[in-house]
């Protein structure tokens, strides 16, 4: 008999879903050949009755931090949820950059705290920079995400990340590296087009899969390795700085796209890893 495999999915309100039900529909095949069916089950709705619940497209939850919190926080023990409850936790917030530069990441120079004309301007001493970039610490798709030169007006924005606008963005691109079960599947080029900084197709970004060099899929592999926990799915993105080196823009283990459009073996890849898990 199949085993119905939970997936988290956008609030049954959100303009995601159907985004979301399309790409999953690219996971179905490899899943039911291994003995699993997907089920789509909107993440407010909390844990399903399914033999598992992966939360590969649980988006949205930027826009309501505190039911997704709660939801993490009160997820039953004996229901499997992968990745797993205090991992997602974790990645909710952008201050885990902080932990993994700490243990040694390089990350992109960031400043945590309120936005405001005064932390700005700090920003901007700080970094030596022209242009910052400033979003939510909890975001999404360049959610509330906002690029400022000297002198441009501030939204105060209460818990936030400041950054030096990097123009690799426009040029090199996002480089973002996709991970199963700790090991390496593909990679995906995301470009921004010229003039802009957001990466995501909506606001013009091209994707193409590339094949990374071993110095940054090195790096890439060292982010995975020091997460808290294993993860059964993870998305790291790197960007290079201005002095040539490749730093991390962000972790994503929550609900990433994994681009099985460029990587066909992928859904497989996924759904082997998973059973292993059960």
């Amino acid at each position: 008999m199949a085993l119905t495999i939970d997936v988290l999915m956008p609030v049954a309100a959100s303009d995601y879903g159907a985004a979301a039900r399309e790409i999953l529909d690219a996971y179905r095949a490899a899943f039911a050949a291994g003995g699993m069916n997907l089920a789509a089950r909107p993440w407010d709705l909390g844990p399903g009755d399914g033999a598992a619940t992966l939360a590969l497209f649980a988006w949205g939850y930027h826009l309501d931090v505190a039911r997704w919190e709660a939801l993490l926080a009160g997820w039953p023990a004996g229901r499997p949820l992968l990745n797993t409850a205090a991992l997602l936790a974790w990645n909710t917030r952008k201050t885990y950059l902080l932990e993994l530069e700490a243990g040694g990441i390089p990350i992109v120079p960031s400043r945590f705290g309120p936005a405001d004309a005064d932390s700005v301007a700090a920003a901007f001493e700080t970094f030596g920079a022209d242009e910052l970039v400033v979003k939510p610490q909890v975001s999404g798709g360049s959610y509330r995400t906002v690029r400022l030169r000297r002198g441009d007006p501030v939204r105060p924005l209460a818990d936030a990340i400041i950054q030096p606008f990097v123009p690799a963005v426009s040029r090199e691109g996002e480089l973002s590296f996709l991970f199963v079960d700790g090991a390496f599947s593909h990679a995906v080029r995301k470009v921004a087009k010229p003039g802009d900084f957001r990466i995501q197709p909506q606001f013009g970004g091209i994707f193409t899969r590339f094949d990374p060099d071993p110095a940054a899929l090195a790096l890439a592999g060292q982010v995975i390795a020091a997460l808290p926990e294993p993860a059964l799915y993870a998305r790291v993105d790197l960007l290079r700085l201005a002095d040539g080196s490749l730093a991390l823009m962000e972790l994503e283990a929550i609900e990433p796209d994994l681009y099985p459009s460029f990587a066909p073996e992928l859904p497989g890849r996924l759904a082997e890893a998973l059973r292993r898990r059960l």
